[in-house]
Formats: structure tokens, C-alpha cells, sequence
């Protein structure tokens, strides 16, 4: 595809515009000679046509384009870095009778030195007691929140934690589970207190209250307010049966120093129970790694039916992990961290001085919610959400994909339905 322009990638049969237009097309009467099974699963999938939510697996264009990514995960361009590259095949000359599977789970013939010394150097590296490496995010937060919360306990979540966040919850032991308005400090006292209230066995110190948040919101690009939270959590429960979960899948890399993330960053390593760190991003890797004390880590071995019954990390696996780390400790990054801040602002400032842009925003037909107070925020975040009139989410996605600018929609059943939008992220390469 070298060479390729962005307009001829977009039209062809398979590009990105004429693929989403034609998946959402519903299609009558077509599946009526298919087995009833099949007929089922598209009569499933009419109706996310009929609601022009159907998604499909599109090319990146900006992977075989001149297309400029604003979508892409890669934030420290690490996944396709030269000295990564080289890094991450210096482990293999280091091991070189490495196995290449992991050969079973990891309470059997699937527990290796390599991968134990990995995770003891990436809690080192976050001020962790110790860690333990899944197969990816959305794993490790269904591994903490499938085997964390004990019966009697309570969850308490922030309404915008990620999908998995939920799906871990709801297949959790808590006795509830609360929800409380994104980032709002004072509803979270208030439903603190309304559980302190309710639940005696929280109020006896007996069970706790365990909180979900993340660093930096994967749908809004905002920075949780932890300090604060917890702030809030001491004065309501100053016995300590309180305790946060931190999903930093977003921040690892981006933010804190040498990107060891918010709660480093705060200096909070020692007030957080977990914090999960995803290295599908920013580190260029896949898996993730659940951070805590060895209480917390024999917890999920012990519980947590994900990673008991799943096969451990392999070395290659682990190795790519690794080599993003030796990059992230050894400072080489600080310039890509801090090209990212320069990037975020130049959007801000680009945006505020367009002639166009206070009446765009008057007559609401683009909203930037992280335009406002930019400047007064100790550092900008990756994440940027666009929104515009709901009927008009996908033609300003295409218009901008026609300009050879790569962002990607975010829509109903993602988010609830008139909130659809388009999120940005920038990345230094």
C-alpha cells in the first residue's frame, strides 16, 4: 500500500467510508434460506444497522496513507520505534534458550524467573510491593474485581470507569454496588455517608468500601481528582476499611515521572490497595500488569478464575514488556512526553484564536469540553473529545477523514445514546 493516497484508501471497496456505510445498511429478506442460527445472530445485527451502530473492522489509514493519526494508541510512537525494536531483540540475545510458549498456566509449568523478575522490576519501577502480568487490560480488571471484593463489601464506582471495570464488577461477591456522578466530589461524600448509613457491617469496620477509578478517563480524557477522593474517604472512613482501585491505562508512559503514571506522580503509591497498568498503549506491547501487596496478589491467584484457568505470559510476550520499560527507565522518553504536552497545548491555542470558534461554540455546534480552563491545568492529557449535533457525528467524521485526518467515532451503545462523539489522541510520532 506504499504510496497509496488518503481519498483513494477511503473509496476503495474496502476503505473506511465506503466500509461503514454499506455495514449499516440493513438488509431485508436476505437472510431468510440461512439457518435459523444464523438468521438469529442477523436479525442481531439489523438492529445495530437500523441504529447506524453497526461496526465494522476497518484499515487504518494512516498506517498505509499519508493520512495524519489521531486515533492511534501507539502514544509514544514506541510500537514501531528503531531503539525499541533493538531493546526488545537485546532480551532474546540475553536468553537465548528461551522457550518460546509458556508451556501451561501459571500455578503449573507456566511460572518462569523471567517473568517473575519482570514483575518485581515493574513494581519497583510504580513503588509497588509486587505485581502480576495478565494477557491485557480489560483481563487484569476482571481478574481484580472478580476476586477483590469479599461478600459484605461495597463497591463504589465512578459512573465513566471503563466497560470491563463494569463487566468486573457485576460478576463480583460485593453485597453492592454504587455509582456516583463522574468526578463529583461532594456526591461522592454524600453517597459515602448514604453507605455509612445503610451498611452496618461498613459502618462496624467489619467490610469495606472499595472505590474504582481511573487516572485519566479513557472516554473524556479528564484527570480523576484522587487526591481529593481520598481526602473525602479519609473523613468519612477514618478507620481504613476504605480502599481505591486505579485503572491507569491511559496515563502509564504519558504522565509522572519517567511516565510511571498519576498515582506516582501524586505520590500516592503507598495510599492506592491496586493499580492496573496497561502496556497496550503507550508502552507499544499488549498485557497488563495488577499492582498491590502480596496480600492483593495471592487474592487474585487464588480467586480469580481469568488468570487460574488462563496460559501465562510467554517470554516474547514478556520481553516486549520489559523493553518498553528499560526505555521509560532509562529517560530517553522525556522528550516524546514532552512533545505531547506541546501538541495538546498548540491545539488549545490553535482552537481559542480561530475567528470561527466562539461562535461554533455559542450556537453549540462543536463542543471541546477540555477547552475550558486548559491553561490552568497542571498538564494537558492525550485524550481530546469532540462532539457536534448528534445527527451530524458521522458526516464530520467522514469530512474529516476526507482531510486526511484520522480520528474515531464514539457512539451509542459505547456511550448512551445523544451522547455520541469523536475523541482525538495525539502521539508524538
Amino acid at each position: 500500500m506504499e504510496g497509496t493516497s488518503h481519498s483513494d484508501s477511503l473509496l476503495s471497496h474496502n476503505g473506511t467510508i465506503i466500509t461503514r456505510i454499506q455495514g449499516n445498511r440493513v438488509r431485508p429478506n436476505s437472510t431468510n434460506t440461512l439457518p435459523t442460527f444464523y438468521q438469529n445472530l442477523e436479525d442481531a445485527l439489523d438492529i445495530r444497522r437500523a441504529s447506524h451502530s453497526f461496526y465494522s473492522v476497518v484499515q487504518n489509514n494512516w498506517q498505509n496513507s499519508d493520512a495524519v493519526d489521531f486515533c492511534s494508541g501507539d502514544i509514544l510512537s514506541l510500537g514501531k520505534s528503531p531503539d525499541r525494536r533493538a531493546e526488545f531483540l537485546k532480551e532474546f540475545d540475553r536468553h537465548p534458550d528461551f522457550s518460546i510458549g509458556s508451556s501451561g498456566v501459571r500455578l503449573m509449568d507456566g511460572n518462569h524467573t523471567y517473568l517473575e523478575q519482570t514483575e518485581q522490576e515493574i513494581a519497583d519501577f510504580h513503588g509497588a510491593q509486587t505485581g502480576l502480568i495478565v494477557g491485557s487490560a480489560y483481563e487484569a480488571n476482571i481478574a481484580v474485581w472478580t476476586s477483590i471484593p469479599r461478600p459484605g463489601d461495597v463497591i463504589l464506582y465512578d459512573s465513566l470507569v471503563h466497560a470491563s471495570t463494569h463487566e468486573g464488577i457485576k460478576q463480583s461477591l460485593a453485597m453492592s454496588h454504587v455509582e456516583f456522578p463522574h468526578s463529583d466530589i461532594e456526591s461522592f461524600r454524600s453517597t459515602l455517608l448514604e453507605i455509612l448509613d445503610s451498611q452496618s457491617l461498613v459502618r462496624q469496620g467489619k467490610r469495606s468500601v472499595i472505590v474504582a477509578v481511573e487516572s485519566i478517563y479513557s472516554m473524556d480524557g479528564d484527570v480523576c481528582p484522587l487526591e481529593e477522593l481520598l481526602e473525602v474517604a479519609r473523613e468519612v472512613l477514618p478507620d481504613g476499611n476504605i480502599q481505591f482501585i486505579v485503572d491507569e491505562a491511559h496515563s502509564v508512559g504519558v504522565i509522572g515521572p519517567m511516565g510511571s503514571g498519576l498515582v506516582c506522580k501524586l505520590g500516592l503509591q503507598k495510599d492506592i490497595a491496586v493499580v492496573v497498568h496497561s502496556f497496550g498503549k503507550a508502552l507499544g506491547a499488549t498485557g497488563a500488569i495488577i499492582l498491590g501487596n502480596q496480600t492483593v496478589k495471592s487474592t487474585i491467584i487464588n480467586f480469580s478464575r481469568s488468570v487460574m484457568y488462563t496460559t501465562s505470559p510467554s517470554f516474547p510476550f514478556v520481553a516486549a514488556i520489559k523493553s518498553g520499560y528499560t526505555l521509560l527507565k532509562s529517560g530517553c522518553m522525556s522528550e516524546a512526553q514532552d512533545h505531547i504536552q506541546r501538541l495538546c497545548v498548540l491545539f488549545f491555542e490553535t482552537l481559542e484564536n480561530h475567528p470561527l470558534w466562539p461562535l461554533a461554540r455559542e450556537r453549540e455546534l462543536l463542543s471541546v469540553p477540555l477547552a475550558r480552563g486548559w491553561e490552568d491545568r497542571p498538564f494537558q492529557t492525550h485524550i481530546i473529545t469532540v462532539s457536534t449535533h448528534q445527527n451530524y457525528t458521522y458526516w464530520l467524521f467522514f469530512h474529516l477523514l476526507s482531510q486526511s485526518l484520522c480520528v474515531f467515532p464514539v457512539e451509542h451503545p459505547v456511550v448512551p445514546r445523544t451522547s455520541n462523539f469523536w475523541y482525538m489522541r495525539f502521539s508524538c510520532g
